[in-house]
C-alpha cells in the first residue's frame, strides 16, 4: 500500500513507535535569510524526536555552480545510511509547517527509490500546535539502509527546456511569486538575471497553500485553470532552485496528474546565463 501523500499530527503521534515508520525533520531557510535565521541551531534547540535532520542544501550536488542540483545517487545513498535512514520504512518529512522545503525532501526521497513518503500536514507548527513534545540536540542513529534506485525520467536539463520552450511539446510552469515572474522585483540570489523562461506559466506556490497543507482539490482544479495550465498535457516545473517547484509538483500529483517533471536548474541556472532566451 502507497504511503499517503500528508499524515497529519494526530496519526503521527499514534504511529510515532510503530518499527515501520521513520520521520525526518526537512526545514530549509528561503533565500535571503540565511544572515538572519541559523536553521541548524533552530532544529537542534527543537525538533520531533529521533528525527535526524535531512539538510536539503547539504544533500544538494556540490560539484555544480547552481543551487539544488540532484546529487549523484551513490552520495545521497551514503548520506542517508549516515544519517540512520531506512529506506524500505514509511517515511514521514516536516518542515516549519509553511509547506515551503518539506515537498523538495517528499520528492528527492521518492526520486532515489523510497516508495511511502508522506509529509506531516501543518510540520513542526502544527506538531507544537497540537500540544505534543519536541526533543532538542543531535540525533545519532545506527546506520540505515538505503541503495538508490534514480528515476532520471523526473528530471528535465536545460537543453530540453531550451527546446521545450521554443518548439512546445510540454508547459513549463513557474512556481516563483508572480512580481519575479514578471520582472518587477530583483531576485533574492545575486547575480541572477530578472524575468522568466519564454513561454512559461505562472503558478506561485504559496497560492497552492493554506495552513501547512495543499488548499483543496477543487480549488487547486481552479487555480490550474485560471493559470492557464492544462492537467491533461505534459508539464515541467520550474522555480528559483528546484525547491518550491516541487509544490506544484505535488499539488498537481495530488490531482492525479502523473506526467510531470523537474527543471533541475529552475531559474538558478537559466538566469545566471547570458545566452538565453528570457521574456520579461
Amino acid at each position: 500500500m502507497t504511503a499517503p501523500l500528508f499524515v497529519s499530527a494526530d496519526w503521527l503521534k499514534e504511529h510515532y513507535t510503530d518499527e515501520t515508520l521513520q520521520v525526518l525533520d526537512a526545514r530549509m531557510l528561503p533565500p535571503g535569510q540565511e544572515a538572519v535565521r541559523d536553521i541548524q541551531a533552530e532544529y537542534l534547540a527543537g525538533h520531533l524526536p529521533d528525527a535526524p535532520y535531512f539538510n536539503i542544501e547539504a544533500l544538494s550536488d556540490h560539484t555544480s555552480a547552481y543551487p539544488h542540483m540532484m546529487p549523484r545517487p551513490e552520495a545521497f545513498a551514503v548520506a542517508m545510511r549516515e544519517l540512520g535512514v531506512n529506506q524500505d520504512k514509511h517515511l514521514v518529512v516536516y518542515d516549519e509547517g509553511n509547506l515551503f522545503s518539506a515537498p523538495r525532501a517528499w520528492w528527492m526521497l521518492r526520486a532515489f527509490g523510497c516508495v511511502n513518503v508522506s509529509i506531516l500536514a501543518g510540520g513542526l507548527q502544527g506538531w507544537k500546535a497540537a500540544g505534543f513534545d519536541v526533543a532538542s540536540g543531535p540525533v545519532n542513529l545506527p546506520e540505515g539502509e538505503f541503495e538508490a534506485h534514480y528515476d532520471q525520467g523526473l528530471v528535465k536539463r536545460l537543453t530540453d527546456v531550451l527546446l521545450i520552450s521554443h518548439e512546445g511539446g510540454a508547459q513549463i510552469v513557474d512556481a516563483r511569486a508572480a512580481n519575479r515572474f514578471n520582472a518587477e522585483v530583483d531576485e533574492p540570489r545575486p547575480g541572477l538575471l530578472r524575468g522568466h523562461i519564454p513561454n512559461s506559466l505562472n503558478m506561485p506556490w504559496n497560492n497552492l497553500v493554506a495552513n501547512g497543507e495543499l488548499k483543496p482539490a477543487a480549488e487547486l482544479r481552479d487555480l490550474f485553470e485560471k493559470a492557464g495550465i492544462k492537467l491533461d498535457q505534459p508539464i515541467i516545473a520550474s522555480c528559483g532552485s528546484g525547491v518550491t517547484a516541487v509544490v506544484v509538483i505535488l499539488a498537481l500529483t495530488s490531482l492525479g496528474v502523473r506526467d510531470v517533471t523537474l527543471y533541475d536548474g529552475s531559474w538558478g541556472e537559466w538566469g545566471s546565463r547570458d545566452d538565453l532566451p528570457i521574456e520579461k
